[in-house]
C-alpha cells in the first residue's frame, strides 16, 4: 500500500519579498540587523552578514529608506539576508536633508506601529507611495498626510465634521476650532477644550481625509499645514504612547 505523503505546513524556509529598509543596528563586529516592512510579510528583522566590512557585497542597498527586493532565509528568531536588489534609486532622498529626515520620520512611525511578521500590505503600498511623492514634491505635508492615513488605517480616522464632544454640526463660519487628540476629532465653540486648529487646517484635513490630497499638496505650503503635521505627529504620539523622536530632526530642519 503507497503511503500517503505529509503535506508539510510550515512556512518555506527561503522567500523572496519586496520591502522598505525601516532601521538598522550593528551586531558584533561587522553584522547589521535590519529592520524592513516587507510586503507579503509584514515587519521583518534579518542579519546582514559582513555588510559593515568595506568589501560587502550588500554595498548601500540595506540602508534606511531603501526600497528592495529581498531574499531571506527564514530563522528562528532572526532571518537571514541572501541577496538584495534595489528596486529605484534612494538617492533623491538621502542626498538631501530635509527630504531624508522626513523620510526617517515616516519610517520610524510605521516601526511602531506595526508588529512583527503580521503582513499589511496596504501600509506597505502607503509608505512606499509616501516616500516616492517625499522625493518627488519634498513637500513638508507628505509626513503629515501618511501620519493621518496612517491612523486611518488602523481604525482611528479623526472626527471632522461634528463636533467630537457632543455630536453637534460644526458652524463653517467659524475660523478657529479645537482638536482633542483624545477623542480623536475636532470641538465646536462651546466645548473646545484642546489644541488650537484653524479653519484653514480643518480644511487640509478634510482634503487629506477625503481623498484629495493632490489638491492639498499642490496648496502653497501655510501656517495651516504646519498646525496639521503638529496635530497628526501628537496623534501618533498619544496612539504609540512615546515620542517620535525623528520628528524633532526634520523639525529642526524645516
Amino acid at each position: 500500500m503507497r503511503r500517503n505523503r505529509r503535506v508539510s505546513t510550515r512556512p518555506e524556509r527561503v522567500y523572496s519579498d519586496k520591502g522598505v529598509v525601516l532601521r538598522t543596528y550593528k551586531l558584533g563586529e561587522s553584522d547589521r540587523i535590519v529592520v524592513l516592512l516587507t510586503e507579503a510579510n509584514g515587519k521583518v528583522r534579518a542579519v546582514a552578514k559582513g555588510v559593515r566590512k568595506t568589501k560587502s557585497r550588500f554595498g548601500s542597498r540595506l540602508e534606511p529608506l531603501s526600497h528592495v527586493s529581498v531574499l531571506l532565509y527564514r530563522g528562528r528568531e532572526l532571518d537571514v539576508v541572501n541577496q538584495v536588489e534595489p528596486l529605484e534609486p534612494a538617492g533623491p532622498l538621502r542626498n538631501n536633508l530635509d527630504k531624508m529626515t522626513q523620510g526617517i520620520a515616516m519610517l520610524e512611525a510605521v516601526e511602531q506601529l506595526t508588529p512583527d511578521r503580521e503582513p499589511v500590505p496596504h501600509i506597505y503600498a502607503m509608505l512606499v507611495g509616501a516616500l516616492r511623492e517625499l522625493a518627488r514634491s519634498g513637500s513638508s505635508l507628505v509626513v503629515a498626510a501618511f501620519y493621518w492615513k496612517l491612523l486611518a488605517s488602523e481604525g482611528l480616522a479623526p472626527e471632522l465634521f461634528v463636533c467630537v464632544s457632543c455630536g453637534s454640526e460644526l458652524e463653517e463660519q467659524q475660523t478657529h476650532y479645537s482638536f482633542d487628540i483624545e477623542q480623536g476629532g475636532i470641538q465646536c465653540r462651546t466645548c473646545r477644550s484642546g489644541r488650537a486648529c484653524s479653519a484653514e487646517a480643518l480644511h487640509l484635513l478634510r482634503l487629506i481625509l477625503g481623498g484629495r490630497l493632490g489638491e492639498a499638496l499642490a496648496l502653497e505650503e501655510s501656517p495651516a499645514g504646519h498646525e496639521v503635521g503638529h496635530l497628526a505627529t501628537q496623534a501618533v504620539e498619544s496612539h504609540i504612547e512615546r515620542r517620535l523622536r525623528a520628528v524633532g530632526m526634520f523639525e529642526r530642519h524645516d
